[in-house]
C-alpha cells in the first residue's frame, strides 16, 4: 500500500420541464440523455470555471472571515497539490480528512484531485493510537501501519506538519511534476472514498470516481437552475457529507456557484445570519436543520428575501415541513433530492417548476443517464406502479465499489450493475418517486405491512408535533406493534386525548399494553404513540468528528422515583437523524431504557426506545 496522509482538524424524466403526456407502464424508469456525460476530471472542471469567473467568490467561510475568488482558490489548490507532492504523496495514496467546515477541507478536496491522492472522510478518533515521532513524516502505528504523515490546521502538534508548511513546501519542480501527473489522470479513476454506515454495520468506504461526482454535480446544478444572477448557495451541512462536498463544492466547480459556509458545525442561528448577510439565493440542508432554523426565537427578524430555492435531503422530508420551508423561508423553488452515497449521491430530484403537491409528496423524478426499477424485496419480481418495493439504481452514478471490500460490494451491486438501495419506494405513471422507508424498517403487524414513513407524515400534520419517529416493537400476539416517539413543539403541551382524537377515523394506531409506572418517567402512552415532551434542547451540538455521542438525561428532566436509565447505542450516519431507525426491536417484556444520540451536525437529539 502507498503512503496514507491524515489531515486534522423536460418531461418527468427530463432536466427542466414537467411531465406532459409521458406515462410509465411499469415500475422502471430511464432518464434522458439530453445533457451529455462529461469526461473531465475534477481539476479540469475547476480550471474551466476559474477562467469563466475569476473574480467571483468561490468560497466564503463566515465564521473564519475567509473569502476566496475562483482565481485565488485555483492558485492555492495548485500550491497545496505541489506541497503534497513535496511531502512524498503520489498517485494512488490516500489522504484522510478529519475536521469541521473550514477552508482547508475544501482546499484539500480539490488539491488531492489534481494529483489523484484519493481523499477519505475520517470519522473516528485516531490520534491517541499513534506513536508520535518528533520528526514530521515519521509517524508509526501498529493499528494504522499505512499512516506516516499528519498535517494540522490549527495548532501544530509534535511530529506533524502544519498546513502553512505544506503550502510553502512545493517549488517549481513540484509544480512541473504536478502538471505531468495531471496528464495521466483518467475520469474513471477513484478520487473520493466516502465512508457511509448505511443502516447497519460498520462504515464502508464508497469509492467514487471523477466521472461519478463530476456528472452528478453537473446534473444537480442544471436541475437546481443556477444562473448568472442566482448563484450564491448557503451550506450549513457538514463537508464530510455528500450534500455539502458534492451538492455544494462540486456544483461550485461545475457551475460557478458561490459556497457560503455559515459555521464550522451546524448552528441554526448562524445559517439564518449567513443567508441574510450574504444574500444567498439557495440554501441546502437536512430536514432537521430546517426545523431548527424555523424554530429560532428570532426567526422573523432575518431578511430571507434573497432566497429562491435550494435542496432538502439526507432523510425523509415531512410534507408539513416542506410547506413551511416554501412559505416561511421564501423558497418557492425548494426541491427534495434523494440519493445514497453509493450513487454519487443524487438519483431523484424535484424540479423547481413542479407542483406543490409533487414537491411535498415525492422526491422528484430520475436524473439523466440514470435507470431505476422497483422490485419485490422477497421475490425479486417487478412490482406494479404505485406499489412499494426495493428501489434499485443503475448508471454512471453507481460507485466503483466499497474500498477494499469486494464481499460487501457484491452484496449491493448485482452482476447486471444494479445497485440495491435497501429503500422501499414506489413510482407513479409520471415517473415521480415516493420513498416509503427502509426495507428493514417495515413493520409487520398481524400479517399486515405497515410503512413507518406514512405514519410519520400523518403525525407531522398535528400542529403541536415537531418531529416524530415510528418504529416497530415486539408483541406476543401481533408479532409487532407500532410505537412512535414524538417531539412536541416548544412551549406546547399535548395530551393523550388530543392524539387519540387526531388519529380517530384517519389511521389505526392501537394502544400499546400498559407498562409499570416506574418505567414511564415523563413518557405518556398515547393511542399507539409515545409522547416525548422533552428532547434535551439544552444539550450542545456534538463535534462533527464524533459519529455518535450519547448523553445523560438532565436530572431535572426525570421524576425522582423514575427508574429509567440512559443507555448508549451505536448511531446512524450523519444527517440520518430522521431516517436512521435503530435495527433493534423493543421487547416490551424487557426493562425499558432510554438513549439519546447526537449525530454529527444533526440539529437536536432524538429520543428512542430500546431493550438495551
Amino acid at each position: 500500500p502507498g503512503t496514507t496522509l491524515l489531515l486534522f482538524f423536460h418531461s418527468a424524466l427530463h432536466t427542466g420541464m414537467s411531465s406532459g403526456s409521458y406515462r410509465l407502464t411499469n415500475s422502471y424508469v430511464q432518464g434522458t440523455s439530453d445533457i451529455p456525460l462529461l469526461t473531465r476530471t475534477i481539476g479540469q472542471c475547476l480550471d474551466v470555471t476559474a477562467e469563466r469567473f475569476p473574480d467571483r467568490h468561490a468560497l466564503v467561510f463566515c465564521r473564519d472571515g475567509v473569502r476566496k475568488t475562483f482565481a485565488q482558490f485555483k492558485e492555492e489548490v495548485d500550491q497545496a497539490a505541489a506541497g503534497l507532492l513535496a511531502l512524498g504523496l503520489k498517485k494512488g495514496d490516500r489522504l484522510g480528512m478529519w475536521g469541521p467546515n473550514k477552508y482547508e477541507w475544501v482546499l484539500m478536496q480539490f488539491a488531492t484531485a489534481q494529483g489523484c491522492h484519493g481523499p477519505v472522510s475520517v470519522v473516528t478518533a485516531l490520534y491517541h493510537v499513534l506513536n508520535i515521532n518528533p520528526t514530521p513524516g515519521g509517524i508509526k502505528s501498529k493499528r494504522l501501519p499505512d499512516l506516516s504523515v499528519v498535517i494540522t490546521v490549527d495548532s501544530k502538534l509534535p511530529g506533524t506538519f502544519h498546513m502553512d508548511e505544506v503550502m510553502q513546501a512545493g517549488d517549481s519542480s513540484h509544480m512541473k511534476q504536478l502538471r505531468a501527473v495531471q496528464q495521466t489522470l483518467s475520469c474513471n479513476e477513484p478520487i473520493n472514498i466516502q465512508f457511509t454506515s448505511g443502516t447497519t454495520g460498520s462504515p464502508k468506504g464508497a469509492t467514487l470516481s471523477h466521472r461519478n461526482v463530476v456528472n452528478n454535480a453537473n446534473m444537480i446544478g442544471w436541475r437546481l437552475g443556477i444562473t448568472e444572477q442566482d448563484y450564491r448557495v448557503g451550506l450549513p451541512a457538514p463537508l464530510y457529507h455528500c450534500l455539502a462536498s458534492i451538492g455544494g463544492c462540486m456544483v461550485m466547480a461545475l457551475h460557478g456557484s458561490s459556497c457560503i459556509f455559515s459555521s464550522p458545525s451546524f448552528e441554526g442561528k448562524a445559517a439564518l445570519e449567513a443567508v441574510s448577510r450574504e444574500k444567498c439565493s439557495f440554501l441546502h440542508g437536512t430536514p432537521t436543520m430546517f426545523i431548527d432554523m424555523l424554530s429560532q426565537p428570532d426567526f422573523d427578524s432575518y431578511d430571507l428575501s434573497s432566497l429562491r430555492g435550494g435542496v432538502i435531503a439526507g432523510s425523509p422530508v415531512p410534507p408539513e415541513l416542506m410547506k413551511m420551508v416554501i412559505t416561511k423561508m421564501h423558497m418557492p423553488e425548494m426541491v427534495v433530492a434523494y440519493g445514497t452515497t453509493e450513487n454519487s449521491p443524487v438519483t431523484f430530484m424535484g424540479l423547481p417548476s413542479d407542483t406543490i403537491t409533487r414537491r411535498i409528496e415525492t422526491v422528484g423524478c430520475i436524473l439523466p443517464h440514470t435507470e431505476a426499477k422497483i422490485e419485490d424485496p422477497e421475490t425479486g419480481q417487478p412490482v406494479p406502479l404505485n406499489t412499494p418495493g426495493e428501489l434499485q439504481i443503475r448508471g454512471y452514478c453507481v460507485m466503483l465499489g466499497y474500498w477494499d471490500d469486494p464481499a460487501k460490494t457484491s452484496e449491493v451491486i448485482t452482476a447486471e450493475k444494479w445497485y440495491k438501495t435497501g429503500d422501499l419506494a414506489s413510482l407513479d405513471e409520471h415517473g415521480y418517486c415516493k420513498i416509503v422507508g427502509r426495507c428493514k424498517d417495515m413493520i409487520i403487524r398481524g400479517g399486515e405491512n405497515i410503512y413507518p414513513a406514512e405514519l410519520e407524515q400523518f403525525l407531522h400534520t398535528h400542529p403541536k408535533v415537531e418531529e416524530v419517529q415510528v418504529v416497530g416493537v415486539k408483541d406476543s400476539r401481533m408479532g409487532e406493534e407500532i410505537c412512535a416517539c414524538i417531539r412536541v413543539r416548544a412551549e406546547q403541551d399535548c395530551t393523550e386525548e388530543e392524539i387519540k382524537a387526531f388519529c380517530k377515523g384517519k389511521v389505526g394506531l392501537p394502544v400499546l399494553s400498559s407498562l409499570p409506572d416506574q418505567y414511564l418517567g415523563q413518557l405518556q402512552f398515547l393511542a399507539g404513540c409515545v409522547l416525548v415532551d422533552f428532547l434535551f434542547p439544552d444539550l450542545p451540538f456534538q463535534d462533527p468528528t464524533v459519529r455518535c455521542v450519547c448523553e445523560s438525561v438532565p436530572a431535572h428532566r426525570l421524576r425522582q422515583d423514575s427508574e429509567i436509565q440512559v443507555k448508549g447505542a451505536d448511531g446512524e450516519a450523519p444527517s440520518a437523524l430522521s431516517s436512521g431507525r435503530q435495527s433493534k426491536k423493543w421487547d416490551k417484556s424487557a426493562p425499558l431504557q432510554l438513549f439519546t444520540c447526537a449525530l454529527g451536525y444533526a440539529a437536536g437529539d432524538l429520543l428512542s426506545l430500546t431493550s438495551g
